[in-house]
C-alpha cells in the first residue's frame, strides 16, 4: 500500500509541475509517465555504480566481537 500511495505521489507532483510549468495538460501527462520510468532507469544504474564501487573498495574495521558480543 505504501509504495502504491508514493507511487501516486509522485505521479501527481510530476504532473503538477510540468502542467505549471507549460500550461499544458498534455505535457503534464507525458512528464508523469515517463520521468518516473526514466527515474528507476537511472536509479538501477546508480545502484550498480554504488554497488561496484562497494565491491572495490576494503572492507571498513568494525569494533571486536569477542563471543558474539562487540567490545568497546
Amino acid at each position: 500500500m505504501k509504495t502504491l500511495t508514493f507511487a501516486i505521489t509522485h505521479f501527481s507532483v510530476a504532473f503538477t509541475v510540468a502542467w505549471l510549468l507549460t500550461g499544458s495538460i498534455v505535457v503534464g501527462g507525458l512528464v508523469a509517465l515517463v520521468e518516473p520510468a526514466v527515474n528507476t532507469v537511472a536509479y538501477t544504474l546508480h545502484e550498480s555504480i554504488w554497488e561496484r564501487i562497494r565491491r572495490k573498495a576494503p572492507a571498513a574495521p568494525g569494533p571486536p566481537v569477542v563471543n558474539g558480543e562487540f567490545q568497546t
